[in-house]
């Protein structure tokens, strides 16, 4: 499947890696000052804090220097419409947003996407900083620890892609899907006339975003590099490429996830790719890595339970294929640097294919959020050397596993989470909560 898929020319040095929250932070500020017709900012959230204020503040001047400049922002409704987990009260960045806008003389557009008619049903989890000719892909929102504005960083991956064809593909895609969809509403609206969209406007949304793709001039020839988008388990071209990188791996692969709790059809694939002799590197965050851990100090809150639950799925993984851990076939490395936190995804395959995607490769990511990513598919391997040299750089606050016992049992967990897991357990909740986790 993959050696037909078509996709955009790309030259040797149309490709570059940034490697650091900082310097992403630094890329983008440039690349917005700089730009001269178009911005268009896909991803979860632009939140209310110093680096986002600064982020905005940036696109806002743009506007003043140069009215026509066309300026996107797209972010997910619910999640703009609501303060963070934890705290009450009528919050959320769409104050800023609205605060912002209302005091410019140029407003932008700062859109907001209802994947679904509620959060924990799916959220937009498109990516992609289109500025001009250049695309700045990375599964990183915008606030101040994606962009290590102080002491904590949650780390990423970061590219840019001198690409005109592919900057099109994309902004054309958000143009014809989203920008003008009738459920896709402004954030910025008076209070007074705000107009908001109807449950069977964003159930209609669902069903057209089911369909959305990129078009593009393709090849299928040479280095190139495929857009894809996804959403929904029926026909998401996205999940399918997924898979066949897996499955048409010959040698090895390496595979990034924030949170293990793979869908059951890439377990099996990753199982077989194991059997018939092949290597895996899988990096995953350490659970202290994970962005809803709670210290043992601190108060306990449902959601602290997430990142136990997703070490269990780990730990089961990894004592099924022990035996692969043990002959050198599966290396799991723990990612942990203090207490910043992991959100690295994507796949590597043979040093040839790589998947650079927003999509955490579980099933929440599979059937619910509306994904996507890159496919860099490097015939001539002029870019091998960078992508090991990046793959180095994200193992080196890693730990290497050694034996599934290692991973902390229930009984090693803290009294509120143990009594949680065991409800949960209890009531046979965890295969509904594996769905949409």
């Amino acid at each position: 499947m993959l050696n037909k898929l078509g996709g955009i020319p790309l030259q040797p040095d149309s490709l570059s890696w940034l490697l650091t929250p900082k310097a992403l932070k630094t890329e983008l500020l440039s690349r917005i000052t700089n730009a001269t017709h178009s911005i268009y900012i896909a991803a979860l959230y632009l939140e209310d804090d110093e680096a986002g204020r600064e982020i905005l503040a940036a696109l806002m001047d743009a506007k003043q220097r140069n009215p026509e400049l066309d300026i996107k922002v797209l972010v997910d409704f619910h999640r703009a419409r609501r303060g963070l987990i934890g705290h009450k009260g009528d919050s959320g960045n769409y104050f800023m947003y609205r605060k912002v806008n209302e005091a410019a003389e140029h407003p932008i557009d700062i859109l907001g996407v209802p994947v679904k008619s509620r959060e924990f049903m799916g959220v937009l989890h498109l990516k992609g900083f289109v500025i001009d000719d250049a695309v700045i892909y990375s599964g990183a929102s915008i606030n101040n620890i994606y962009l290590h504005q102080a002491d904590r960083y949650r780390f990423d991956r970061y590219h840019v892609l001198e690409s005109a064809e592919l900057a099109r593909s994309m902004r054309e895609m958000i143009q014809k899907y989203l920008a003008h969809d009738v459920a896709v509403s402004s954030l910025t609206q008076p209070k007074e006339s705000e107009h908001l969209p109807s449950k069977a406007e964003v159930s209609s949304l669902k069903h057209r975003l089911s369909k959305a793709e990129y078009t593009y001039s393709q090849t299928k020839i040479g280095n190139r590099v495929t857009p894809l988008v996804g959403l929904g388990r029926k026909k998401n071209k996205l999940n399918k490429v997924i898979v066949s990188l897996v499955e048409e791996s010959e040698d090895a692969l390496f595979i990034c996830t924030p949170y293990f709790n793979p869908p059951y059809i890439l377990v099996r694939a990753l199982a077989k790719h194991l059997r018939n002799g092949k290597k895996i590197d899988i990096v995953v965050g350490d659970k202290t890595s994970n962005d809803f851990y709670i210290p043992p100090e601190e108060e306990f809150s449902t959601i602290g339970a997430l990142p136990y639950m997703y070490e269990q799925s780990l730990r089961k993984f990894a004592k099924r294929q022990q035996w692969a851990i043990e002959n050198g076939q599966l290396n799991i490395h723990l990612w942990k640097d203090g207490r910043n936190s992991f959100h690295l995804k994507g796949i590597s395959a043979d040093g040839k294919k790589h998947l650079i995607t927003g999509s955490n490769l579980n099933p929440r990511a599979w059937a619910l959020d509306l994904e996507n990513g890159l496919l860099l598919q490097d015939e001539s391997e002029c870019w091998k050397k960078q992508f090991e040299d990046e793959q180095e750089h994200i193992l080196e606050h890693t730990e290497r596993l050694f034996h599934y016992s290692q991973i902390e049992t229930l009984h090693n967990y803290p009294a509120p989470v143990r009594k949680l897991m065991k409800r949960i357990k209890r009531l046979k909740a965890d295969f509904l909560l594996r769905r949409i986790l």
